[in-house]
């Protein structure tokens, strides 16, 4: 099994670094692309003197990982956010996930990096999500069987909430599972925006998300920062 592995990026040249090094410590990782939305940081320098390829185009998470996963050669596709790091037997942990008949994808649990204190559970969250919504978000590394992601179209290019979309693609074709593997992620937004301020504007997202909002317009609420 080979894992290809697709990092969108804009202006990470601060968290692409380190991400980049535990990516490097698994051995089932035969690619690294870094999709970039127009960094203005030395983000895509960094990304080649580290080994990856660099695919360029407009900014847009969803976009970005769709133009990296259809460069993508790996039997496995895993999508990961820039400031998340893998853990070292995420290639074993992937491999065994997906040697379960009728899964084809999933994702990992995920712990924050010096969390604030409203953010612990985030593991029991995980569990329940995937578990009772077969869903999971972004940050927890989505991985997918490359044939399984051509077949459902690809990572949908929308601004947000591509993984809500991608799951369900997944769905009618099997079974998604959890990990028995932890990625660490970044608290970075808890601390900009505090964390009562963004798990309330988080719930605002989702909640306008399934009363019908678009992805664009949910883009710009998030980015306005509410």
């Amino acid at each position: 099994m080979t894992i290809s592995v697709v990092i969108p990026t804009l202006n990470e040249a601060e968290e692409l670094p380190a991400t980049l090094g535990h990516v490097g410590r698994i051995p089932e990782v035969s690619e690294v692309l870094v999709s970039d939305g127009g960094s203005t940081d030395g983000t895509p320098g960094l990304a080649r003197d580290a080994g990856a390829r660099v695919i360029s185009g407009p900014s847009g998470r969803g976009g970005q990982l769709r133009r990296g996963a259809a460069e993508s050669v790996g039997d496995v596709v895993l999508l990961l956010h820039a400031d998340t790091w893998l853990p070292p037997e995420a290639g074993a942990a992937i491999r065994q996930v997906l040697a379960s008949p009728g899964v084809v994808g999933g994702a990992f649990e995920k712990a924050f990096r010096n969390p604030p204190w409203m953010t612990r559970g985030s593991r029991l969250r995980c569990r329940f999500r995937m578990r009772w919504l077969q869903f999971a978000y972004g940050d927890q590394a989505i991985f997918v069987r490359r044939e399984v992601l051509v077949a459902c179209g690809g990572v949908p290019d929308v601004p947000l909430m591509e993984e809500h979309l991608l799951c369900a693609a997944l769905r009618p074709h099997g079974r998604l599972a959890l990990a028995r593997a932890a990625v660490s992620t970044s608290a970075r937004r808890f601390r900009r925006r505090g964390p009562l301020r963004t798990y309330l504007l988080m719930g605002l997202i989702n909640l306008r998300w399934h009363l019908g909002a678009s992805p664009e317009s949910l883009s710009k609420t998030y980015q306005g920062g509410w």
